[in-house]
């Protein structure tokens, strides 16, 4: 699937004096996302409308950014195959290969 050149998602439009990082594409369980340079992966995320980042390991209830500043660890997704990467202080980078984590993860 294409991203859209114009696409920003959720984000404050740059009409509005809002100066963005170069744009980048990264996948989210195989879904192109556009993100911007200097964004952490949790922001891309919540600005693409995803909320929902993993499952918990034994009810397999929804979790996804809670605290947005590394204390909480709701938000641990699977970065290029390593697991337990905290959404929220993690960059965003071209080409990144982000999945939802189940459970507690495991290295691909």
């Amino acid at each position: 699937m294409a991203v859209a050149e114009t696409s920003i998602g959720l984000r404050v439009p740059v009409a509005a004096g809002v100066e963005r990082g170069e744009r980048l594409t990264f996948t989210f369980d195989g879904e192109p996302i556009v993100a911007f340079r200097g964004e952490s992966v949790a922001a891309a995320l919540l600005a693409a409308g995803r909320r929902t980042l993993r499952s918990t390991a034994i009810t397999g209830a929804p979790r996804g950014v809670f605290c947005g500043m590394g204390v909480c660890f709701d938000c641990l997704v699977v970065i290029d195959g390593a697991p337990s990467r905290r959404a929220c202080m993690t960059f965003i980078a071209n080409g990144m290969r982000v999945e939802s984590q189940i459970g507690y993860g495991a290295a691909t």
